[in-house]
């Protein structure tokens, strides 16, 4: 349990020294091109692409989550305590979440409407050909914020849970859903991964809400924050990425828009004046949720000690 608190903290300390490098053979990018061999709709008949979705999701999940649980049963602990801080650093993104959001910030200020567009384009699957400023920054923003729990809240969760196993299986899950989960050709295909995501971030989406909930309370914002997630958490579709973005739209005091599918929050302030506000609400539930798992480790590790 101690050793797993220090993991825990390393972990994010390396990601915010280090990043996501870009690189072919970073270990999601590899799990992304075996995604994409497998993850094609017209390899299968329509009838088997279900039973496809399956089989193809519980093999990647398997090979993906092998070298993470060999390190985690039988590497000695002063190989496990070297390892596995970048083992778990690359099963979450949370310096990439902010870096991605700045880079449109930047590109709008530096580049104009047009060039902010582009930027988003490269964040979010909506068309961004004809968004305006304040719906380009809603773009990015959204992300972040929806992607608080995917990409470092659950990895975290499943860390505390099951080790880096339960890390990695969850990276696998939530990388197959983000390239198979549409409505589309891939709706089949898609089904078993785009359910297992929403399964595997239904309790790490709530205890961010809590944490963010807590978070605006102390900043004397609760109200709005529970008032907007009460009305709109469910505008958005699937029933986890709304919890944060509701929340963090209420307190802070701004409203995310993708034109034509949903709004939530209200605009008591543009989404460029409120831009560090939501920043400092996502470092905020990062750094409260590390700090209670910490502890949990620990006040584990003392029960089992005395």
């Amino acid at each position: 349990m101690a050793a797993a608190a220090f993991v825990v903290a390393a972990a994010l300390l390396v990601d915010r020294l280090v990043g996501d490098p870009q690189s072919r053979y970073h270990p999601v990018a590899l799990l992304g091109r075996f995604i994409g061999f497998w993850g094609v709709p017209m390899r299968y008949p329509r009838g088997l692409q279900r039973a496809a979705g399956v089989a193809g999701a519980v093999l990647t999940a398997a090979l993906f989550a092998a070298p993470f649980a060999l390190v985690q049963v039988a590497a000695p602990m002063w190989v496990y305590l070297i390892i596995a801080p970048f083992l778990l650093k690359v099963c979450l993104a949370w310096r990439a979440l902010e870096e991605h959001t700045t880079a449109v910030v930047r590109a709008l200020e530096e580049g104009g409407v047009d060039a902010g567009r582009a930027r988003a384009g490269m964040m979010v699957s909506r068309d961004t050909a004809h968004l305006d400023q304040e719906h380009v920054l809603s773009a990015a923003y959204e992300s972040m914020t929806e992607n608080l729990v995917d990409s470092i809240i659950s990895p975290l969760f499943y860390f505390g849970l099951f080790g880096l196993t339960g890390a990695a299986v969850f990276r696998a899950i939530n990388t197959m859903d983000a390239m198979l989960g549409y409505r589309d050709e891939r709706l089949r295909l898609g089904w078993f991964p785009a359910r297992a995501d929403d399964i595997a971030n239904f309790i790490p989406a709530r205890l961010t809400g809590l944490v963010l909930l807590a978070y605006f309370g102390a900043k004397g914002r609760f109200t709005p924050a529970l008032e907007v997630l009460r009305r709109d958490a469910k505008n958005r579709p699937g029933f986890n990425g709304g919890i944060p973005m509701a929340i963090i739209a209420g307190g802070v005091g701004i409203r995310f828009e993708k034109p034509g599918v949903y709004t939530i929050g209200n605009p008591e302030k543009t989404l460029e004046e409120a831009g560090a506000d939501i920043v400092s609400a996502v470092r905020a539930a990062v750094i409260v949720f590390t700090i209670l798992e910490i502890a949990t480790l620990f006040l584990l590790w003392l029960m089992n000690h005395t």
